[in-house]
């Protein structure tokens, strides 16, 4: 399972990346960072199964996190650090979600425990997700059945628009959080079909009523439900993101998926719906595992493609300018070219065949070799100059990216162009 790590206390992060036996373990650290609002694009980036994260935090704390990661991916199993030993803290992580609590200083024993039984938790869920899909074709009188059934019929032709209001009302007294005052519609399709609908129906079950799924002939369709119109846009690329790479981790290919417009009135829930399945009819996989997700760039435009060349582009020429900026980061980017950051996130991995973090480091790394090769400078000054003020992190970045220390790079290359 994949770790996420947010800390602010860099002696804490270097422990638990350097101590704790990853290689010995079914885990990998895919990423880390030193609050909160640093963290959540990366999370974006990485989808990680469970994140680790410190209560007190400059600029977003922990318990913030917590809060947005329950709101907008539930689906993420949470190990909160304190070390405050207070009620009042417990007692907000256990509101929202939180699987297990540790008091620092923690050790790699009580960690390799608690990621155990966080992880135990996660895969017995996915598996209880996975029996209920299993089971769902066969039992129709199935309460999840019948709401699938029901959320289909907002996106079927021969529905009149005015019967929508009439559905919403039925999912609600079924339980479900609709009305909502957002709707945004995600029209997904894969290879083969069978397995990717029980991939997908897991997922939507575990994003705590956020999206609202119907399995279709081709793939699965899903309601998105939101309190705003950017707090909507966020949950359907957060979604799609991570079903995205849900569907590859079952083996799935050929994933195209499509996000409508979001729309204020459940008789609009249709043609968001025939947004998102005009965008997926339009998309073509670059490979058979690959996924393409596509949306609108604001309610009621013609659909087109907002990965283009030129947005791109200036998203890379504003990250050349600011990447020895150490505090730079996905949503100051996605600002600069007027976009959402999880739009934003989504947009430029698939254009581009990296993250926004990955081509940060690429940027970052690729400046420190030119240092490392044409001067004298010390480690730590390289680390400063490309953006990282924690030069061990700096020095596990490069050889985690390189295969050699920055000592040994500059051994082995310097004087030497590139």
């Amino acid at each position: 399972m994949k770790v996420f790590l947010a800390d602010d206390e860099i002696v804490v992060r270097e422990g638990i990346r350097e101590s704790f036996p990853w290689d010995e373990t079914p885990y990998v650290l895919v990423g880390e960072a030193p609050d909160g609002e640093m963290a959540l694009p990366m999370i974006r980036d990485t989808n990680p199964d469970i994140v680790i994260t410190d209560i007190k935090m400059p600029f977003m704390d922990g318990i913030e996190l917590c809060r947005t990661l329950r709101a907008r991916m539930p689906w993420i199993g949470i190990i909160v650090l304190s070390g405050y030993d207070e009620f009042e803290y417990a007692r907000q992580c256990i509101a929202l979600g939180v699987r297990e609590y540790l008091l620092k200083p923690i050790n790699a024993e009580d960690l390799k425990a608690a990621l155990d039984k966080v992880s135990a938790q996660i895969r017995e869920e996915r598996r209880s997700y996975e029996h209920a899909a299993s089971l769902r074709a066969r039992m129709e009188s199935d309460g999840k059945f019948v709401k699938e059934k029901m959320v289909g019929a907002l996106f079927s032709d021969e529905a009149a628009e005015e019967d929508a209001v009439n559905v919403l009302a039925q999912l609600a007294a079924m339980g479900c959080q609709v009305p909502a005052p957002f709707y945004e519609v995600i029209d997904a399709a894969f290879d083969p079909a069978d397995k990717g609908r029980e991939a997908a129906s897991v997922l939507a079950e575990s994003s705590g009523g956020i999206a609202l799924p119907s399995p279709g002939r081709v793939g699965t369709r899903f309601l998105i439900l939101g309190e705003t119109a950017e707090d909507t846009e966020e949950k359907a690329y957060d979604f799609a993101n991570s079903l995205s790479q849900e569907l590859e981790r079952v083996g799935c290919g050929q994933i195209r998926i499509g996000i409508g417009d979001i729309v204020r009135e459940p008789e609009q829930i249709y043609q968001s719906f025939r947004t998102a399945r005009h965008i997926r009819h339009l998309l073509t996989p670059r490979t058979e595992s690959q996924a393409i997700i596509l949306g609108t760039r604001e309610m009621g435009d013609v659909p087109e493609d907002p990965a283009t060349p030129s947005v791109i582009s200036e998203a890379k020429l504003y990250m050349s300018r600011n990447f020895t900026n150490p505090n730079l980061m996905l949503q100051d980017v996605a600002k600069a070219v007027g976009m959402s950051n999880s739009r934003f996130s989504t947009v430029f991995s698939q254009a581009g065949g990296q993250t926004f973090t990955e081509y940060l480091i690429h940027l970052r790394l690729g400046k420190a070799k030119e240092l490392l090769r044409t001067t004298g400078e010390k480690n730590s000054q390289i680390a400063r100059e490309v953006g990282y003020n924690d030069a061990h992190y700096f020095s596990y970045i490069f050889k985690k990216n390189t295969g050699m220390t920055p000592s040994e790079y500059r051994t082995q290359y310097q004087n030497q162009p590139e």
